[in-house]
């Protein structure tokens, strides 16, 4: 399905908690010495305005990053650098998505590999984020990522962001990961997932749990029912991570 556009949903609640996450990971690797490749299989358009009828329809900004920028001191200080460095380029109501953020935190050696199916969000992501040793696609981001990875050289960092728009998405990320991590065993993976109430993340955590991947962690973050309604919470799965990069910090 291509209905899912995340401008309804930008700097929400779950945004934070896996951008905050995503920016610290991606701030590590940027000074590490070996160079970093980094694969995005749902990229979006990368670069959001909070101030659009979209954004402003569902009120998850306003829940979400806008009251949590008036207390900064709780996010992560290279979530925030993205933030204020998207806001210099781009305007007081612009958000960066996880494309953007890996543009801005990561060094420019550093290759970035963006793949959007749906056809309006690519051709918004070819505009937002683009330069040298930026590769935007129109495609299936899970057969894109099993083509590119692991990279010619250096280290490598893998962003699963599915829309989840039908419950099979749940399915279909599980058996990816086992997938690509039996190709590519130093893989370095970060995975977002939503909890609703029906629960159908548990076969994906349950099934990841139990694989015995390296450096396995979870972090699930619930969320009060006026700042979200219909999400009940937003969940990580990191694979491969070292300590300083666990999802618990």
């Amino acid at each position: 399905m291509l209905s899912y556009q995340h401008g309804y949903h930008a700097g929400g609640p779950a945004d934070i908690h896996k951008h905050a996450a995503l920016a610290r990971m991606l701030d590590h690797m940027a000074r590490a010495r070996r160079s970093c490749t980094y694969v995005e299989t749902h990229a979006g358009r990368g670069l959001y305005d909070l101030a659009s009828p979209e954004a402003r329809k569902t009120g998850e900004a306003a829940r979400g990053i806008i009251p949590a920028l008036k207390n900064p001191a709780d996010l992560p200080e290279p979530y925030l650098r993205a933030i204020r460095l998207t806001r210099a380029l781009h305007g007081p109501d612009a958000y960066p998505g996880s494309p953007l953020i890996a543009q801005l935190l990561l060094r420019p050696s550093d290759p970035l590999h963006l793949m959007e199916l749906h056809p309006q969000e690519y051709a918004a992501l070819k505009k937002n984020v683009h330069g040298p040793g930026i590769h935007v696609a129109r495609q299936d981001g899970l057969v894109g990522a099993m083509r590119l990875l692991p990279p010619h050289k250096g280290d490598g960092f893998l962003f699963v962001d599915p829309s989840y728009e039908v419950k099979t998405d749940y399915a279909a990320a599980a058996a990816f990961v086992l997938e690509i991590y039996r190709k590519w065993q130093d893989l370095r993976l970060l995975l977002w997932y939503p909890i609703l109430d029906a629960g159908y993340h548990e076969l994906l955590v349950t099934r990841l749990m139990n694989a015995g991947l390296p450096g396995y962690d979870c972090d699930q973050f619930y969320f009060k029912v006026e700042t979200s309604p219909r999400l009940r919470g937003s969940g990580l799965i990191g694979i491969n991570l070292p300590d300083q990069l666990k999802l618990s910090h």
